[in-house]
């Protein structure tokens, strides 16, 4: 790793922890010795990079401090490339060209040195299907879940009966070939996966939710891991 690279994933290690970060985990991390790291500390403070700490005690970084949006590093890159290949497979166009238009946007901002990684990246998927059960557009879905807003849904079951409800959506989740929304049903009073190829209609209501997106996200974790519990004492 270029030194110039190993400087700004210090200041990202820091960026990202919420405790003091020692120079035995940063050096650790970076796959260098501790004089190294200590040596690079003693660059960044020299070029007022608000690093406060000392060696046996950890380093913080200043949450004030802040960086060119897109100073990325090869390896970030490659992350979100991989990101976007997986958002490929899901067969939702709206987000597959929203993630494209992130690696252009990416593209057209890293220095030059750095497109090699966008063009040729060291990592990639296996070919394969793409899902084909998302067959109805996703962003009002999403708009709603960010907005907290309830959405009316005319949704036909496994057994082909076609029923009408008012859910509150808490996200879209990808299985293996399926979409689902996850949403508290108002109907039945509890959480229900709904399967998106099966919803004929939906439309997103003016009424909001009156619950935090974070509170009901809780829920459902709450909700999700006592199912599981249950389904382990039931093995």
């Amino acid at each position: 790793m270029r030194k110039a690279e190993r400087l700004f994933q210090i200041i990202q290690i820091l960026r990202r922890s919420n405790r003091p970060v020692t120079s035995a985990q940063l050096a650790d991390e970076l796959e260098v010795a501790r004089r190294t790291v200590y040596r690079d500390i003693a660059h960044l403070i020299g070029q007022r990079v608000p690093i406060e700490g000392e060696a046996g005690f950890g380093y913080v970084l200043d949450p004030r401090y802040d960086m060119p949006p897109l100073m990325l590093t090869a390896e970030e890159i490659e992350a979100v490339l991989l990101g976007v290949q997986m958002v490929a497979k899901l067969g939702d166009p709206a987000i597959n060209t929203a993630a494209r238009d992130v690696i252009a946007k990416i593209a057209s901002t890293v220095p030059d040195d750095l497109l090699p990684f966008i063009a040729e990246p060291a990592v990639s998927l296996k070919p394969g299907e793409v899902m084909d059960s998302l067959t109805l557009d996703s962003r009002p879905i999403r708009r709603a879940i960010r907005e907290g807003r309830k959405i009316e849904l005319e949704y036909r079951a496994a057994n082909g009966a076609v029923t009408s409800r008012i859910v509150w959506p808490v996200l879209l989740g990808y299985e293996d070939a399926r979409c689902l929304l996850i949403a508290w049903c108002e109907s039945k009073q509890a959480f229900r996966h709904f399967r998106t190829e099966r919803i004929l209609d939906l439309k997103v209501l003016e009424e909001t939710i009156g619950l935090s997106r974070g509170k009901l996200r809780q829920q459902w974790l709450q909700w999700r891991e006592a199912e599981l519990s249950r389904s382990r004492r039931a093995l």
